[in-house]
């Protein structure tokens, strides 16, 4: 399939049905984190647990993304995406009905399995039915139904939550599911038959054990107290020794590897890559600890939390309409140096929440981070593809994608470390200072001589500690940009589109 075989109808089919997916997968891994407090409760988790909803969706896409270019390879990108649709829908209806924790992160790892499939097929298709000088265009608009997902996603939850309860969250996939079925069964034409490659299980099993070994540690780390416990020792273990056998496998053999090692000698494509895992660390960081934030410290209902992060999504949705007309008139490498600098605005911006602060500055921080992260995405994955070759663009849509994964379950699990971690230390250090003749807690009108004067105190350490380790997480992102942009210097602008 390219472009040259494709009628403007069909092409035009073909993108709304990879679109529809594309909304399906982004509304799948950002609508749960506005419900995680109801799904806290309703499954009787513990905190570093309910995080593992938001990981296990990503883990499972770090799993099985490298596989994507094998599966088309195998079945074919019709039957692909059909099938994994249906698994989709499956997944959707099972976390709905899940009755523990437990059993809804099994589900959680099919649905996130499932939905892997859609972002990186969905990027190769549309760059294979569209002839190269509008590449830039397309990715904008595949990005505009990307980002519908961050816009839809909290506010439809939390009007779900309010109204109904908060296992519709997940019931509400089915009927889309459908929808994107018949249109993916219409659109995309029946392929003809291919030989497909032997599949690298030891590089696969190599990665797996790495990357799962990585996700481990971090998820685990804060409960067994880090590197005093030999469980920790063990992941840690398996994540180098995965990584490293994986590394040393990809650069010894010849031919058959999981990825073909073409692609690694694309210099904008590994600079692209080492950006792309910051900015999963910046697209989903951020956006998993804020509704529990707004919910738990500022009282927010839950569907006002949805509400208060609609100028994020729409400030993504203006930066995609914005970057289809400005690639090709500005250099790409402009557009992602501005992305950043907004971003790391933004962070900088959360860093100045405060107890007292009203709704103006989460509005206003989430609309910056939402433009920068969209100035960033679009261009950056032009950038990313524009000089490898068509036949390799399965493959590379999925590393690509692999990566973006890794870095945004390596966000969630670093902040929520860092959230229980500094709290503990914030609450330690504010209950020093508890003695009935401290003079600021007099003026605040506690006595501490009282039980209800102690209740008060506790009550409002634990609310201090938790926003200042808030605060402290949106300050490391706010510096994260700041050492991402140097990156931006090693870019290059392509000089011709790659040759099939």
């Amino acid at each position: 399939m390219n472009a040259g075989e494709i009628t403007p109808a069909q092409r035009t089919l073909i993108t709304a049905a990879v679109i529809l997916a594309t909304i399906l997968s982004s509304i799948a891994s950002t609508i749960a984190n506005v419900i995680l407090p109801q799904i806290r409760a309703s499954t009787a988790a513990a905190q570093d647990q309910v995080s593992w909803v938001l990981t296990s969706y990503l883990l499972a896409g770090v799993l099985v993304t490298p596989a994507i270019g094998w599966l088309e390879s195998r079945f074919g990108r019709r039957n692909l995406m059909l099938a994994t649709i249906v698994g989709f829908g499956v997944a959707s209806m099972l976390c709905g009905i899940a009755s523990n924790i437990f059993a809804m992160v099994a589900f959680r790892v099919l649905q996130g399995g499932c939905g892997a499939i859609f972002i990186p097929m969905a990027q190769a298709i549309l760059l294979d039915i569209n002839p190269p000088h509008k590449h830039g265009q397309a990715m904008s608009i595949w990005g505009m139904g990307a980002v519908l997902g961050p816009i839809i996603g909290p506010v439809l939850g939390g009007w779900l939550t309010d109204n109904l309860n908060w296992r519709w969250v997940f019931f509400m996939n089915l009927p889309l599911v459908v929808v994107a079925f018949f249109m993916i069964g219409a659109a995309l034409p029946a392929e003809r038959s291919k030989v497909a490659r032997k599949f690298d299980i030891f590089g696969y099993v190599a990665l797996a054990l790495g990357l799962a070994g990585l996700q481990a540690l971090l998820d685990r780390g804060p409960g067994q107290e880090w590197f005093a416990s030999t469980e920790i020792w063990i992941e840690l273990s398996v994540c180098l020794l995965g990584l490293w056998v994986f590394v040393a496998h990809l650069a010894t053999t010849a031919h058959g590897a999981l990825f073909d090692r073409r692609i690694l000698s694309d210099r904008n494509f590994i600079v692209s890559s080492m950006m792309i895992i910051f900015v999963g660390i910046l697209l989903f960081a951020g956006a998993a600890v804020l509704p529990t934030l707004l919910q738990s410290l500022l009282g927010y209902p839950v569907l006002h939390t949805g509400i208060v992060q609609i100028p994020r999504g729409v400030g993504s949705f203006l930066a995609m309409f914005l970057v289809g007309r400005l690639m090709g008139r500005i250099d790409s490498r402009i557009i992602v140096l501005l992305g950043v600098g907004l971003t790391g605005w933004s962070y900088f911006e959360m860093s100045h929440f405060s107890l007292q602060m009203d709704e103006r500055l989460v509005l206003f921080a989430g609309f910056l981070q939402g433009l920068g992260v969209g100035l960033v995405f679009v261009p950056l994955s032009a950038l990313a593809f524009a000089t490898i070759a068509p036949t390799l663009r399965t493959e590379a849509a999925s590393l690509f994608t692999l990566l973006r994964n890794v870095g945004s379950s390596v966000g969630i699990s670093m902040v929520g470390a860092l959230q229980i971690y500094n709290s503990k230390i914030v609450q330690s250090r504010l209950l020093e200072q508890a003695t009935p003749d401290n003079q600021n807690i007099v003026a605040a009108g506690v006595d501490l001589t009282t039980v209800q004067g102690l209740a008060s105190f506790a009550r409002g350490v634990v609310r201090q500690a938790a926003m200042v380790a808030y605060i402290d997480s949106f300050h490391l992102l706010y510096w994260l940009c700041i050492l991402m942009a140097p990156l931006i210097l090693l870019l290059r602008k392509p000089k011709a589109p790659a040759d099939a």
